[in-house]
């Protein structure tokens, strides 16, 4: 708790001296009173004097301060400039106490050896509340020095403290509530004890919790405020609490009642009234405001479909599709009739997707089921892919590659109309999880010839060569009957005869992919021979070429060959293939091994695989496609040479000799 005192130091002394100033009734040494250090301050009256309090008459130096007086001023001026400002060290200093003690010894100082302005100013140290100087400068710096009215009672602020213990530099305070309640010296139930440590002492007081007021050392001693007798509390309706208050508008108002005029009267039938009227305004508003949306989106595809159509090379493709303008017209179709097919492309009609672009189930106006391949137009390249892929598919009419109804091109996006394939992909047939599902191996040599068969049509049938460049097991579809389609012609490109591939844009998938075609680029009917090579070995493996490796860190096709020049094939192979496979598997590993052969001109071409497929297909049992007398060679031949299977390189020597050969 805090108390108040009076204390007056006046020292005179021509060479300066020592005093001390002294606690309530305790002496030096203890009590349980010290100085308040946030309420008191040193205050120094005189001209060019300073004092310094310690903390005891040996101690350390607490504070001082300084007060000056210019020896060519009269005190008058003096207290014109002082007059309404802190006391800053012109006739008076003033300075807090950071550290409170029971008591202090003050040390004083002459700052002018002549004395010449002694007389201007009585010379005083006090120890004083904080602020009291603000009022009480006047009286006192106009005080002659000898006027003995100057030692008026000071108030001062000091500290209390139950249980109170000096704390000593060799240790720390152990002073502060009791843990037994009991012995404490908190009586009332509604207040408590907080421990309190200064520089000084440490020790305890009681205090009333809040919204609550009285003397907590007694039984019953800390009262409840009124919280509503409280100045500016509350300008409604107010209703006092044990601790606490409820502040209210009157009954038929709102606001904040805790602000002047903050509540104010309210009508319900006016609210509801305008609540009425506002909510049919909104309503009004809202469908004005859709209506007039739905109107200039309208009206902006409009304009916007000619844009799409040049920017979607809608021109190019009319001259891609045919010479012939209803060919071209029959195949685009409206924008409507798409959204309409894939209820406006909801997510949950995709059926697909992949580098390319998202595939989606349609049904058309006619109950026709399609395939809505909705393309990647992030940048132009894959605009140019598309416009490809429509031009290629528009000359192509064959039963093992996907037919092509139509496509949009009134959309930001440019869209394709394909026949619906139903039965997935090869690959999801070759790598699901349910044993049952899995393909016979009647199945798998079909689906391996009717692909030759495609790619053989499109090599070497079409008016203008056809090279697909991405040929993998996501791209062969399944029908009902597992008739496999060949799809996405995205990559693909056009490769007049006779003509050598040159260097492209990196595409395609990683593990189909013959390695010299990274360094290369170069473009040839052979890069799909390549393909078709592993997607064989994925056939008879059932392994995943894109992520497989081997212990020896090596792909699919360079394991797979490896094996089979070594006889260990049957390491790699599907256990299904074994048993129903039969000799025609080692007749398929030689030919899937002669397609990924490095040097492309070693390789056969797709009619000379799909004549090989087929003579299998027809004779399954006794076909042969190896010479009898040389069983470690390919019956598979490029002109009239022959190539032994079983050479092997290292990675290195292959990479050189591709370097030779135009892939």
């Amino acid at each position: 708790m805090d108390t108040a005192g009076a204390v007056n130091i006046t020292l005179h002394s021509v060479a300066g001296g020592h005093g001390t100033w002294g606690s309530l009734g305790a002496g030096a040494s203890g009590g349980p009173y010290v100085v308040s250090e946030r309420h008191s301050v040193l205050v120094v009256t005189g001209c060019n004097v300073q004092a310094t309090l310690v903390g005891d008459l040996v101690g350390n130096v607490i504070t001082g301060c300084s007060s000056f007086c210019s020896i060519y001023d009269t005190w008058s001026s003096a207290v014109t400039k002082y007059d309404g400002e802190a006391c800053s060290g012109i006739g008076c200093c003033e300075t807090p106490i950071p550290i409170g003690w029971p008591s202090y010894g003050v040390r004083f100082t002459w700052q002018d050896p002549n004395h010449e302005s002694d007389s201007k100013l009585p010379v005083a140290v006090r120890v004083a509340e904080r602020g009291w100087l603000d009022s009480a400068s006047t009286m006192l710096l106009n005080y002659s020095s000898g006027d003995s009215s100057c030692r008026m009672p000071i108030p001062v602020v000091l500290g209390f403290a139950l249980d109170s213990k000096p704390v000593v530099l060799q240790g720390v305070a152990t002073s502060g509530c009791p843990k037994d309640v009991s012995r404490s010296a908190c009586r009332s139930s509604l207040g408590s004890c907080r421990n309190v440590t200064g520089h000084y002492r440490s020790g305890y007081v009681c205090h009333c919790h809040d919204g609550y007021q009285g003397n907590p050392y007694i039984v019953g001693g800390c009262q409840d405020i009124d919280g509503c007798a409280l100045p500016v509390s509350c300008y409604g309706e107010c209703t006092n609490t044990d601790g606490g208050y409820l502040c209210r508008c009157p009954s038929g108002a709102r606001g904040d009642p805790r602000i002047k005029d903050g509540c104010v009267k309210s009508s319900l039938g006016l609210s509801v009234g305008i609540g009425i009227s506002s909510g049919a305004g909104f309503l009004l508003m809202v469908l004005a405001t859709i209506f007039v949306a739905q109107k200039l989106k309208h009206r902006r595809a409009k304009l916007l479909r000619p844009k799409f159509f040049r920017k979607n090379r809608g021109y190019l493709l009319q001259k891609l599709v045919s010479q012939k303008a209803d060919i071209s017209e029959r195949m685009i179709a409206p924008l409507m009739e798409m959204e309409k097919a894939t209820n406006n492309f909801d997510k949950a009609r995709e059926i697909g997707g992949g580098v390319h672009g998202i595939v989606y189930k349609g049904i058309m106006s006619d109950l026709h089921v399609v395939a809505i391949k909705k393309s990647k137009v992030t940048v132009q390249r894959e605009i140019d892919e598309f416009v490809n892929e429509v031009a290629i598919l528009s000359q192509i009419n064959h039963r093992n590659v996907v037919k092509l109804f139509g496509c949009c091109l009134e959309t930001e996006v440019p869209l394709l109309v394909y026949e619906f394939i139903s039965n997935g992909t090869l690959h999801h047939h070759l790598h699901v999880e349910h044993t049952e599902t899995l393909l016979a191996w009647v199945d798998r040599l079909r689906i391996a010839t009717e692909t030759a068969r495609a790619l053989a049509y499109l090599h070497s049938a079409v008016s203008i060569p056809v090279v697909h460049r991405d040929i993998k097991s996501q791209n062969i579809l399944l029908d009902g009957t597992l008739v496999a389609k060949v799809s996405d012609f995205g990559a693909s490109r056009c490769m007049p005869v006779g003509q050598t591939g040159d260097a492209t844009v990196i595409q395609g998938t990683f593990g189909y992919l013959y390695p010299m075609y990274y360094y290369s680029g170069k473009l040839t009917e052979k890069s799909d021979v390549y393909s078709f090579g592993v997607l064989l070995m994925e056939l008879l493996t059932r392994e995943k070429p894109c992520s497989y490796r081997s212990f020896e860190e090596k792909s699919l096709a360079i394991y797979f060959t490896t094996l089979l020049t070594t006889s260990n094939l049957v390491c790699v192979l599907d256990p299904q293939v074994v048993v129903e496979g039969g000799k025609d598997v080692e007749a398929i590993a030689m030919l899937a091994a002669a397609c990924v052969r490095m040097e492309g001109d070693h390789r056969p071409t797709m009619r000379k695989v799909e004549m090989t497929l087929e003579s299998l297909q027809l004779h399954h049992e006794n076909a042969v496609i190896c010479d009898m007398d040389a069983p470690s060679y390919a019956v598979v031949t490029e002109g009239t040479s022959m190539e032994k299977v079983s050479r092997q390189y290292s990675l290195e020597e292959e990479y050189l000799l591709s370097s030779r050969y135009p892939r």
